[in-house]
């Protein structure tokens, strides 16, 4: 597991360049937030969290399988996952950010993608 990127992972970068690319400038990993989120956006007072959707356990997506092999260590390592997310988004909420999650899969089809990433500037 010590592979696993944590960040500048494939999602991540389709989101920040398509970001850049409609003139956004943002900030990545700010280790001052709790939880050195993805994409932050200062100006907007924004943060992008790009998940992905095995690890975060992304509810009814094809990508949130189950391993087969070690489902207790699986099980207990994908509730922590879920429940730290859920602590970070509450800190960041109370510090003022407004925090939005873009799943792995939603960056498959980048037509969506900018659509949810459009959703994101105007709420």
């Amino acid at each position: 597991m010590s592979l696993i990127k944590n960040s500048d992972t494939k999602p991540e970068l389709i989101v920040r360049s398509l970001l850049h690319h409609k003139g956004y400038r943002f900030r990545l990993h700010r280790k001052d937030l709790p939880g050195k989120p993805d994409i932050v956006l200062p100006r907007f007072k924004k943060i992008i969290l790009v998940h992905g959707c095995f690890w975060h356990r992304h509810e009814g997506c094809c990508y949130a399988y189950n391993p087969k092999s070690r489902i207790s260590f699986w099980q207990d390592k994908f509730r922590q996952n879920v429940k730290r997310d859920k602590v970070v988004k509450e800190e960041l909420s109370q510090l003022g950010w407004q925090v939005h999650v873009i799943w792995e899969c939603d960056t498959k089809k980048i037509e969506l993608l900018e659509k949810r990433i459009g959703q994101i500037f105007f709420e």
